[in-house]
């Protein structure tokens, strides 16, 4: 301490040392890519000329809606008696497609809410398009309860509306838990994206080469300007809303689920269900996001922001909850032959082994056995194995909805009651346009929307942290003033 009459000044030593090499992690961005990059990078996509694969997907896409469009006017004008339901089945396409769609969003708001509630920084890469994901499926899961009702311009009594009668929605019946469940999903999801978008908006609004581009982007932009207040509004409602998302992620599959459960029927009357069905909804949604999220990582020439340990760390949580998912399936069976009841019995026994029986197989193939090839890490790193994985993840989900629905109906108490479900051609078309719809929403949020979260991903990166290097800190053996 060097000391005198006009004052003093204090310099102490302080020595920052890198981590020992074995306990370096991957970088979440390669090639140390700086912040401007990943701007220019990111803003790119939505700036630069439409690719042509781009067309290639985007007109089969709007061909696919163009078929929901006609398939659902032909059912509404015409009664649900086009589909192939029938007595005992009253039950089958529809309300199967609804809870795989409704799974398939569940990955979105897992990424986005919980995981950045827990400050899992991986997420950063991939939550954007993780979102739009779960926004667009709740959009094609929708659908379905408001046609399934045949009288669709009824629909609106679902909500509980004053009137002057006093009639009142029934408040017993599953349709309506659904009704709340997927509105408020859909409301908070797409809040979430929404506010995630804004700072993103903004960097378009001040790129933007046009007048009508910058006044576009600048009017969802909400005036961002990037300054302390706005970066710590925007936090607090992020924080916020994330907060109210986590629970939906178990509440809204848990209320799908109790549609089945709340009933007096084999294969249904289960308290497993809920969280059985939370499982089954990560499983298919995290396949989903696979799905998408391979190949655009090489369409769009993103391996340095998606990197190879977003992709491991995807598999690891599809092997997390594909087990957990198999550990169901093994207590359903269990619990169906210890009970001593002959009907359970003989429910989960014609799952396998009935008319049904490759619904059966492919569930339990699909679901439990093959995310299990996740345990080795070269097929994690296999691009092309884990695209094959993700999509038969989504088959075997698609399979044991059907199976749930379908399995546990068809043959019901009375065998002069049984009968054999087979869907009609608008079942199969109706499924096929929904497929359009969320396509094409998502090619065109790809389009016209960045598709990562760019301020998210420059957080993550060693620019952003003040004990590395490159945020600022002194190597070892380098002294800098702390006083």
């Amino acid at each position: 301490m060097k000391g005198g009459m006009s004052g003093s000044t204090t310099t102490s030593a302080i020595q920052v040392s890198p981590p020992p090499p074995e306990l370096e992690r991957i970088p979440l961005v390669a090639n140390r890519r700086s912040p401007g990059w990943i701007t220019d990078k990111v803003a790119g996509i939505v700036e630069g000329k439409t690719p042509a694969w781009w067309w290639w997907a985007f007109i089969p896409s709007v061909s696919c809606l163009l078929l929901l469009v006609a398939m659902l006017s032909y059912l509404i004008s015409t009664g649900v008696g086009v589909w192939g339901l029938n007595h005992p089945v009253m039950w089958g396409w529809a309300i199967v497609n609804f809870v795989w769609w409704i799974g398939i969003g569940h990955a979105g708001t897992l990424i986005s809410a919980i995981l950045f509630l827990l400050r899992q920084r991986w997420r950063t890469s991939i939550n954007r398009a993780a979102e739009a994901m779960t926004i667009f499926a709740v959009m094609c899961a929708g659908i379905y309860p408001l046609v399934h009702i045949g009288r669709v311009w009824y629909g609106w009594w679902l909500f509980p509306l004053p009137n002057s009668n006093s009639i009142w929605p029934q408040f017993r019946s599953p349709l309506m838990w659904d009704v709340f469940a997927v509105s408020t999903y859909f409301t908070v999801s797409a809040l979430f994206w929404y506010v995630g978008l804004i700072p993103d908006l903004a960097i378009l609004r001040d790129r933007a080469r046009t007048k009508a581009r910058q006044f576009i982007y600048g009017l969802f932009a909400l005036g961002w300007t990037g300054s302390n207040r706005h970066w710590s509004n925007y936090e607090k409602a992020y924080l916020i809303l994330a907060g109210l998302a986590t629970p939906l992620v178990l509440s809204v599959h848990s209320t799908v689920s109790l549609d089945f459960s709340v009933s007096q029927l084999p294969g249904w009357h289960t308290t497993i269900f809920p969280p059985y069905f939370v499982a089954g909804a990560i499983y298919s949604g995290f396949g989903m996001v696979l799905t998408l999220i391979v190949p655009l990582r090489k369409l769009l020439k993103l391996e340095e922001i998606v990197t190879m340990r977003h992709i491991d760390l995807m598999c690891k949580v599809t092997l997390a909850t594909g087990s957990i998912v198999g550990y169901a399936y093994a207590m359903e069976y269990f619990i169906a032959w210890y009970s001593g009841n002959p009907y359970e019995r003989w429910t989960f026994w014609h799952r396998l082994f009935g008319q049904y029986w490759y619904g059966g197989w492919a569930m339990v193939v699909f679901n439990a056995l093959v995310p299990q090839v996740f345990w080795f890490k070269k097929v994690r790193h296999s691009l092309v194995a884990v695209f094959i994985v993700s999509i038969l993840a989504n088959i075997g989900m698609w399979f044991e909805r059907f199976m749930i629905v379908v399995g546990s109906l068809y043959q019901d108490f009375v065998p002069g009651n049984w009968g054999y479900y087979k869907p009609t051609w608008v079942d199969v078309c109706t499924y096929l346009g929904t497929f359009g719809l969320f396509f094409t929403c998502f090619l065109l949020f790809i389009r016209f929307l960045p598709l990562i979260a760019t301020s998210e991903v420059k957080g993550v990166t060693p620019q952003a942290d003040p004990h590395h290097p490159l945020g600022g800190a002194r190597g070892k053996g380098v002294l800098h003033d702390a006083g």
